[in-house]
């Protein structure tokens, strides 16, 4: 699955790359690069090329890497005029190959357009109230912790504690943790937001109290102290409008092809048939 995904998006990536300039843009905004043969190659076209590149390429700035991109879109233009000139896209095997290619691009360019039609502002902010809303009534906890490797050594550090030691001080000279230079400091956190059995522990303590037993994670073995308290602060919109996006996006596709699915009749064969353990679902949908 996960490669078939892969596959489908290099090939609109490619596709992409080696057609036509964007519609929007105007000529100052996306000029002529190069020709090849009179056809135009445009700024935008070679942008486009870089999904292709290994990350590392793809941080190159612009002005460095448009001659290399430039020359991957000169060679696509010159081998496939030539193609073209030895008539292979009448070749039966070309045609099947374009044919799967269609597919691809007209199922990307129709869920895209639908997906637009769905991240109106309004969808946006509605979303963002509901963030808001479920973040009502949750609380937040400030907390430190001193992370160390064995239970013994949790126990001594409790001992120190309980003798009047002070907790960050002795956080920075005991602790494992990353948090350790900050004196153990984890700043606000909610409660789903760390391992279960240290969120269950800091969260059962009363504000500034220590944990009277060491807690075991996958970590190691922490002491915990409880600062303070507070309701939950929601994310600005700012923060969570790329993720609200996302989010939106893929229910928006979910629900289009939902919406086909429903419409049309689907029957698998052999192989293709759903698991009889995993969902007791007929040959036909």
């Amino acid at each position: 699955m996960i490669r078939a995904f892969a596959y489908r998006a290099a090939v609109v990536a490619i596709l992409a790359a080696v057609a036509s300039p964007a519609l929007a843009a105007t000529a100052e905004e996306d000029p002529v690069v190069a020709k090849v043969d009179g056809v135009e190659i445009h700024r935008s076209q070679a942008l486009e090329v870089r999904r292709r590149l290994p990350p590392q390429m793809q941080q190159v700035p612009d002005q460095l890497i448009m001659p290399v991109l430039t020359n991957i879109v000169i060679d696509t233009k010159l081998v496939a005029a030539e193609a073209r000139r030895q008539d292979l896209q009448s070749d039966p095997e070309v045609r099947e190959q374009m044919a799967k290619l269609e597919d691809l691009v007209l199922e990307q360019v129709l869920l895209t357009r639908i997906v637009e039609k769905s991240l109106t502002d309004e969808a946006l902010k509605k979303r963002y109230q509901e963030l808001v809303e479920k973040t009502k009534g949750e609380e937040e906890i400030h907390a430190r912790h001193i992370l160390v490797k064995t239970k013994d050594e949790a126990n001594a550090v409790i001992a120190e504690l309980n003798k009047g030691a002070d907790f960050a001080e002795l956080a920075k000279k005991k602790s494992i943790g990353p948090s350790a230079s900050k004196g153990g400091d984890l700043g606000f956190f909610a409660k789903g937001e760390m391992v279960p059995a240290f969120s269950d522990a800091a969260f059962a303590l009363k504000d500034g109290a220590i944990t009277e037993e060491p807690v075991q994670t996958q970590f190691g073995w922490h002491v915990i102290k409880v600062e303070g308290r507070r309701p939950k602060q929601p994310p600005t919109f700012e923060e969570v409008s790329d993720q609200l996006r996302g989010e939106l996006a893929r229910e928006a596709r979910t629900a289009y092809v939902g919406e086909l699915r429903d419409k049309a009749t689907i029957e698998r064969f052999g192989d293709a048939k759903p698991p009889a353990s995993e969902a007791e679902q007929p040959a036909k949908e």
